[in-house]
């Protein structure tokens, strides 16, 4: 019965530092090939913006 508790705390321990670093991998790789100067960026909000009141 020990050995179940141990091997579930090295379970959680290991989903707990393995999680973090993949959503940091997959949030980096999103914002890959992304740059735009600051005119382009106020281009882009305001396409999206809705104007029509």
């Amino acid at each position: 019965m020990a050995t179940v508790g141990v091997l579930w705390v090295m379970m959680v321990v290991v989903l707990g530092l393995v999680a973090p670093l993949v959503l940091y991998a997959l949030v980096r790789r999103e914002g890959e090939g992304e740059t735009m100067d600051r005119e382009e960026a106020e281009r882009a909000a305001r396409r999206d913006t809705d104007d029509k009141r």
